[in-house]
């Protein structure tokens, strides 16, 4: 299945200490019927984190039930230790999921032959592999000649890029594999990114307002800037305030409000502060999703 435009990085609501199974699927189903081009489970946004081995494969398995085919399902699969993110891409392929997620490895602080090294193990999975390079969380970054390397190894198709800087589009464009796949990872970015060549976005807003962002990543493939730039506008509010506190606990506090889920976050993470409550409640009106 391609996999481009608008891909929704799925919250994981929870309730009574648990994976809420309902909410869940009901909410990938409502995902579904609003638009969105893919979804991305057991990402950040999903507080993998926090997850256990046998919660981590009984949300990829909700998602892909819920899915059924319609849209590619990209499963998080990111470890700081490669064993076990070969582990989770190989429970990912075997749940039926279309791709894994692979974050760069965190904390350890590995050179750049480390991460090459890292993502070849992945690529002999045998699932599609996105590598998901956010600098900001894994400390790490892959240079921009060691992704043109890392592009060309089997089955890694595409990258997550959530180092904001758009430059590096073009970057790709002429160092990497043609049929590399380029998604944003910042939904502030992602008018820039899509306008400099990238194929579409991995989205934490598109959770609490699906339609829209799956039309801003509509519009911008099909060229239409002036389409995207009023869309965009729109949503500014939330691609700011969602990460004002950390991911997920407002984009939860707002899917709360729409009676999507309970707001509920685990430890370390907490509820936003009310100053942010307030912040997130004004984007969502001005985005037009209450």
């Amino acid at each position: 299945m391609l996999i481009k435009k608008c891909l929704t990085a799925l919250v994981t609501p929870f309730k009574d200490g648990g994976i809420d199974e309902t909410a869940f699927q009901d909410f990938v189903e409502w995902q579904i019927e609003q638009g969105v081009h893919g979804l991305v489970p057991c990402g950040t946004t999903g507080e993998s984190a926090t997850l256990t081995d046998e919660e981590h494969q009984r949300v990829i398995t909700l998602c892909v039930e819920a899915a059924a085919g319609r849209v590619p399902i990209v499963a998080g699969a990111g470890s700081n230790e490669t064993i076990v993110s070969v582990k989770y891409a190989r429970h990912a392929m075997e749940l039926g999921a279309d791709a894994a997620l692979v974050v760069t490895p965190y904390y350890n602080k590995p050179n750049q032959e480390g991460l090459f090294r890292h993502f070849e193990a992945l690529s002999e999975v045998g699932i599609p592999i996105v590598v998901y390079n956010i600098p900001g969380r894994s400390i790490v970054d892959i240079d921009n000649d060691n992704m043109a390397r890392i592009s060309r190894l089997p089955n890694i198709i595409g990258v997550k890029d959530a180092t904001g800087e758009v430059g590096r589009v073009q970057a790709y464009l002429d160092m990497c594999d043609p049929n590399f796949i380029q998604l944003s990872g910042d939904d502030e970015t992602v008018l820039g990114y899509m306008a400099h060549g990238g194929h579409g976005l991995i989205s934490v807003g598109s959770n609490v307002a699906p339609a829209k962002y799956a039309g801003l990543a509509d519009a911008l493939s099909e060229n239409d800037l002036e389409t995207a730039r009023g869309i965009n506008t729109r949503l500014q509010g939330l691609h700011k305030s969602l990460f004002f506190d950390p991911n997920p606990a407002p984009t939860k506090y707002a899917l709360s409000l729409m009676g999507k889920m309970e707001p509920t976050v685990r430890l370390p993470m907490v509820e936003p502060s009310e100053e942010v409550k307030r912040h997130v409640r004004a984007a969502m009106e001005r985005a037009g999703v209450i």
